[in-house]
């Protein structure tokens, strides 16, 4: 259960280019993509947020037509593979959180854009076929009503307080950002035997189980049903908190960060458009559009809004958990959480 997080060097997968030749590739590319006029992006990204601006700002700039289609992460592939396996690919470009059953079937392009050199190299798959788009960020959430701020738990020990029984609460869900994704973070912290003792206390807090997603959780507790969320994303309580809601995040580390990636499947019909789409969400103008939506982007140069949203290794130490692994280690936590808590 316990591992760090490994940073591996980035292996490019295109050789290396004068300025001139660069430019060359990139005004072809940008004439065969204006030529295909369309593409199709598969997103688990909320429309109305980051979805639809970012596509209005590709269409301005270039001219070419994104049909954006809303899904979560398990119907994105789904819905590729039932389309490779029809032999009719629709998508061009998809995100999410996991690729590595795609990629494995043999749906995913390994290509990466020029754009990426600029990111970390923990933002960018060394195989060459995703990249980082943000970063989610999981840390437990209050009501700041109900929680004075001389009482907030700043550790997870803090969080067995009898004072808290039956006033917290998190989604009963196979996700990072449910039980399961606290539970990796205690782990990592605490290590296998001393982590599983502190699983077992805090079952007798008897924390609520909740079949939602973690933004459905916090509302719950910005409506007051409980004083303290044990794991949401940490942008959604900035969001509420901006929108007058009685909300706030608590930094305790090690906080589980997993990315939003995105790629080009192999068999996209507009394969130039949907490189051109993923060089523009990645690239510091179209990270610019994850901020100004209260996402963390991942590139250097547009920290969020927030600047303590994303981890600085200081103030909020992360818990990163790649792609490759992440089902994995999903799937080992969910049979903990049923063990101790079900």
């Amino acid at each position: 259960m316990r591992s760090r997080f490994a940073i591996i060097g980035f292996v490019g997968v295109t050789i290396g280019l004068g300025a001139t030749a660069a430019r060359a590739a990139d005004a072809a590319l940008i004439e065969a993509a204006k030529k295909e006029g369309a593409v199709t992006w598969y997103t688990t990204q909320i429309i109305n947020q980051l979805a639809a601006p970012a596509a209005a700002a590709f269409e301005k700039k270039y001219g070419i037509k994104v049909n954006y289609v809303r899904a979560d992460n398990n119907e994105v592939m789904l819905r590729l593979q039932s389309e490779t396996t029809a032999g009719k690919m629709q998508g061009d470009v998809f995100d999410g959180t996991v690729a590595s059953p795609l990629i494995r079937a043999g749906i995913v392009l390994q290509w990466q854009p020029d754009s990426v050199k600029a990111l970390p190299e923990e933002f960018r798959d060394p195989q060459g076929y995703w990249v980082a788009t943000n970063l989610y960020v999981h840390t437990p959430g209050i009501n700041t009503t109900m929680v004075p701020k001389d009482q907030i738990p700043k550790t997870h020990a803090e969080l067995l307080d009898p004072k808290w029984k039956g006033k917290m609460v998190w989604a009963a869900r196979q996700s990072t950002s449910s039980a399961p994704g606290f539970i990796g973070s205690v782990l990592e912290e605490m290590g296998q035997d001393k982590g599983m003792d502190y699983l077992r206390a805090l079952q007798k807090q008897n924390v609520a189980s909740l079949g939602v997603s973690a933004r459905q959780v916090l509302d719950q507790v910005i409506a007051g049903e409980y004083s303290i969320a044990l794991n949401i994303f940490n942008n959604h309580a900035t969001i509420s908190a901006a929108q007058g809601a009685p909300a706030a995040w608590i930094p305790v580390s090690p906080a589980l960060s997993v990315f939003s990636i995105a790629g080009v499947t192999k068999a996209a019909p507009h394969p130039n458009a949907a490189k051109l789409l993923l060089d523009f969400l990645v690239s510091e103008d179209g990270q610019k559009i994850y901020r100004d939506a209260d996402y963390i982007s991942v590139h250097p140069k547009v920290p969020p809004r927030d600047p303590t949203l994303r981890p600085d290794g200081v103030n909020l130490k992360p818990f990163y958990v790649r792609p490759d692994v992440v089902e994995e280690r999903t799937a080992g936590w969910w049979k903990i959480y049923q063990e101790i808590f079900r």
